[in-house]
């Protein structure tokens, strides 16, 4: 095409804008089509003349010797060949813009071409380029892709890499430190609550490491694999994978092949894929046919396991980490010695043959004339002592004085305080979280899958129990709201309190406060804590008067009132019906005992018989305030002394006589635990071995948390001995600590609870949180609840508890004053998983380490957990009634019995069953 620029020039003298800018244009347009042009003619000859010298063998081997001397000696000048017109200095053999067609034809043979090899069609386009045909031909030849080159796969940042070379020996093998990370939407590993990796920018920085590692194995495949397969020992870090690798896998000493290494990293190391599997992810029927107890994972194992990795001088523990693990073996041995067990376990008292749902109770209220035993019992020093009969003068249960374990306790406190026992428990605790962090990296997705494959399960009909839920705030605002404004409606005439000296009616109790029943809403009921009792105890509990009137709460929320507790079992009926219709929720549902006098126990028996209020889904414990400076203000009391016999009295004498309190001794059958609460934030004195005893504490000021959890840990225990020894149900000690307040709270649990509500300050001991882990004490935890009072949400250590393997459960502690929904304990559930990312399986075991915890009868474990759920592992697990994966148990299992290898020095004796 040619342009006569001046004559354009010469019409634009006139001065006009608009043809200066015409030709303008037209200039441009003329100079981009030149370029196109000349590219074009440019590529073309660059393509016909790679291939054309591709098709002498003599070059092929050149380039690869050219290649080499390269890789060995640096760059080195091209040969002449290479050096003329404009494709001087170029290795088309390893040009980074075009495919690498010299190595593909030493893929097979070593010397047969693959472009010659594989596709014919292929090389005749190259010979139509040889001979100069149009450019169709060269392009084509681009875009054909030969059946034998390896697939491409899109990895995470949309880059294209090659996932398998021609040799199989060539495959991306891993590196050790490489970064290892689940993709499964549902896995809680990337930014979940056990990661510290926060932030977009850290994500960004190991996703290029990812590729950047990815390129380094695809460079140096073969040294890597090399080193990958030869046997070395590294810091005493032991695989293995279950189950075990197939036969052509494994070479002739034994060892596992290259290949089983690259089918187990593969699984992680490429996204998209589930675990080494190319095909597309199956569909719901596909899952459903698979059986959930063919579950294989990946196993970790770490540390000395056996005897002779601790005769290894390798791998044989310090000097200082045996004297530490022989000290933590006293502290273990401390708590067997005074924790109570039963003789005989449940399940080998009574022998279920059909599993299936077990039958209400017809007549939970009925009772039955029992003899009476000829036991005498005598308190001295706060502690009930058995004998035979009236002759005898040798207790039949003895309990440790209250000397012997004070001295325990300070032992323990002595203990865990020690330098070097905290820097282990420490450094042992940071690897059971990593231990756990490693195995959802390497199974999150095999859980999942398990889980889609037990069939009808999933975590909203599983057994969950609110291990940890007070009576008196068991409902929602919304319902006691509704509740009263109903009984305003239908009974203002009811006589219902006597105050200032004369009867009052409903109606004349609102009307003295100036209210109707549309004035009222759940703003004006005031019953839900805010910013105002966060570290006000005090606070918090004035929450519990609806307007903040004491006497609507005595008319409706008290069982010991005028009209005997008819609205509060009204209401609690009502909260039974939720549960029922809920099904898989269940309650246990703690009351208070306060000690001024032994006529509460008949009151409060009385109130449950009398209102016949029992549920299948319900349990019952009995809360002790530790009220008693209050009560020694009132003149209530005169001693510690009295307080205890209130409490224990009554229990004794209707342990020997059912007939002397019969609705007692129908109600106790439905009491499970024994719990001990207040404000633990409240500052004490820590009691010595020389403390006075209960029928000589006779001040004003409150005992110890330790002095009253010994003495209701000793007439508990000499309790459950008895009722034991005549075939009665047991009360096991399960009280509030670690909440607030001082560690040597949890310490005196550690010794002598069965399990505990709350234990937030183990945070703060790594040495007991280490002993709470091997004993597997259970922990009621309210993460909500904590972070009304004591601690706020994100502080919490749950997750963290949770991770390392601790026995922890989700409770609601109080619904009426913390949660907004008909469902509290779902409502926990639900804030934990939005929170801190945990993921179905997670809250499933949650659920399930709660039903351990709880109280109920060995029969409705068994239906809900198994029929061998007193088994430890796996083998007491049933994914069919826990949506629980066998992997997630036995990584559990597996773990619990290291720690205990590790600290008995490879010498413990490990149970096969539960603790009942």
């Amino acid at each position: 095409m040619a342009v006569d620029f001046s004559s354009l020039l010469s019409s634009s003298t006139s001065g006009a804008t608009t043809s200066s800018w015409v030709s303008l244009a037209a200039a441009a347009l003329v100079g981009a089509s030149v370029v196109a042009v000349s590219a074009l003619w440019l590529h073309k000859r660059s393509i016909d003349q790679l291939l054309k010298e591709n098709d002498d063998p003599e070059l092929v081997q050149e380039a690869a010797r050219r290649r080499s001397n390269r890789s060995n000696h640096g760059p080195s000048p091209a040969p002449p060949r290479f050096r003329r017109g404009r494709f001087s200095g170029r290795d088309y053999g390893s040009s980074s813009s075009l495919p690498e067609v010299s190595s593909f034809g030493n893929c097979l043979d070593g010397t047969k071409s693959l472009v010659h090899s594989q596709s014919p069609s292929y090389a005749e386009q190259d010979h139509r380029l040889e001979r100069g045909s149009n450019s169709q031909a060269s392009l084509g030849a681009l875009n054909a892709i030969p059946p034998g080159l390896p697939r491409v796969q899109i990895h995470r940042e949309g880059a294209t890499q090659i996932a398998n070379l021609c040799n199989s020996t060539r495959r991306a093998v891993p590196l050790v430190n490489s970064v290892i990370r689940s993709t499964t939407p549902k896995s809680p590993v990337v930014g979940g609550a056990f990661e510290t990796v926060e932030g977009s920018d850290e994500e960004e920085m190991l996703s290029n490491q990812d590729d950047q590692s990815f390129n380094y194995y695809e460079m140096n495949g073969d040294a890597l694999l090399e080193q990958a397969t030869t046997p070395r020992k590294e810091e005493g870090v032991r695989k293995s994978v279950s189950p075990a690798a197939p036969t052509d896998l494994i070479n002739g000493t034994g060892e596992q092949n290259a290949m089983s290494g690259n089918i187990l990293i593969r699984s992680h190391s490429i996204p998209g894929e589930l675990h080494g599997m190319h095909a597309p992810d199956p569909v719901a029927a596909d899952i459903l046919r698979k059986e959930p107890e063919q579950e294989t994972f990946v196993r970790l194992q770490i540390g000395p396991i056996g005897i002779s990795d601790f005769l290894s001088t390798a791998d044989a523990p310090s000097t200082e980490e045996i004297e530490v693990c022989l000290m933590l073996q006293e502290c273990l041995a401390l708590r067997q010695k005074y924790v109570f067990r039963e003789n005989v376990a449940p399940w080998e008292k009574e022998q279920i043959i059909d599993p299936s749902t077990p039958k209400p109770n017809p007549d939970p209220f009925h009772y039955e004339q029992e003899p009476v035993s000829k036991h005498i019992f005598k308190m001295k020093d706060g502690v009930v002592h058995v004998y035979p009969d009236d002759e005898a003068t040798e207790e039949l249960f003895p309990v440790a004085s209250a000397t012997e374990f004070f001295t325990d306790l300070h032992r323990i406190l002595k203990i865990i305080a020690l330098g070097n026992v905290r820097t282990l428990c420490h450094h042992r605790l940071r690897l059971l979280e990593q231990k756990f962090s490693l195995h959802l990296m390497l199974n999150a997705d095999r859980e999942f899958l398990a889980q889609k494959s037990a069939p009808h399960r999933d975590f909203y009909n599983v057994r969950k129990v609110d291990t940890h839920v007070h009576h008196s705030s068991c409902m929602n605002q919304k319902h006691l709201l509704r509740f009263i404004k109903s009984k305003l409606r239908k009974e203002p005439d009811e006589v219902v309190i006597f105050r200032d000296g004369k009867y009052l009616m409903l109606r004349e109790v609102f009307e003295s406060l100036d209210l109707t029943g549309y004035d009222l809403n759940v703003d004006l009921l005031d019953v839900h804590a805010d910013k105002n009792t966060f570290h006000r105890f005090d606070k918090f509990n004035l929450k519990y008067n609806p307007c903040g009137q004491s006497r609507l709460r005595e008319i409706f929320m008290k069982q010991d009132n005028l009209i005997q507790g008819r609205f509060l079992a009204e209401l609690t009926k009502q909260v039974f019906c939720d549960l029922a219709a809920s099904k898989y929720q269940m309650a246990e549902y703690r009351i208070s005992i306060y000690g001024r006098k032994q006529s509460e126990w008949d009151q409060l028996a009385s109130w449950f018989v009398n209102y016949e209020l029992y549920s299948e889904n319900v349990v019952w414990l009995i809360q002790l305030p530790r009220l008693y400076n209050v009560y020694k203000e009132m003149g209530i009391v005169n001693s510690f002394q009295n307080m205890l016999d209130n409490v224990f009295i009554p229990l004794f004498e209707v342990t020997v006589d059912p007939g002397s309190h019969p609705q007692l001794h129908v109600f106790l059958k439905q009491v499970v635990g024994f719990d001990l609460v207040d404000d633990e934030s409240k500052p004490e004195r820590r009691p010595t071995k020389h403390m006075s005893t209960p029928s000589r504490w006779e001040i004003i000021f409150n005992p110890a948390f330790s002095y009253y959890g010994y003495y209701v840990y000793a007439n508990l225990f000499v309790l459950n001995k008895l009722r034991e020894s005549k075939g009665m149900t047991t009360i096991k000690f399960r009280p509030h600590s670690g909440e607030a307040g001082d560690i040597d709270h949890l310490a005196a649990t550690f010794l002598l609870a069965h399990n505990i509500a709350h234990g937030n300050n183990l945070r703060k001991s790594p040495a007991l949180q280490y002993l709470y882990f091997l004993a597997q004490i259970g922990l009621a935890m309210s993460p909500l609840s904590n972070n009304s009072l004591f601690l706020d949400y994100h502080r919490n250590p749950f997750p963290m508890f949770f991770a390392r393997g601790l026995n922890v459960s989700l409770s609601t502690d109080d619904p009426l004053q913390i949660h907004m929904t008909k469902e509290p304990l779902v409502e926990e559930y639900s804030v934990a998983a939005q929170v801190w990312k945990f993921s179905a399986c997670d809250l499933c075991e949650i659920a399930r380490n709660s039903v351990y915890q709880s109280g109920f009868s060995h029969a409705h474990k068994l239906h809900w957990v198994g029929n061998k759920y007193y088994k430890a592992g796996p083998e007491g697990n049933d994914i069919h009634k826990t949506n629980v994966p066998h992997m997630r148990v036995e990584f559990r299992s597996e773990v619990w019995k290291e720690e205990l290898q590790y600290v008995y020095l490879a010498a413990a004796a490990i149970p096969d069953e539960i603790d009942p």
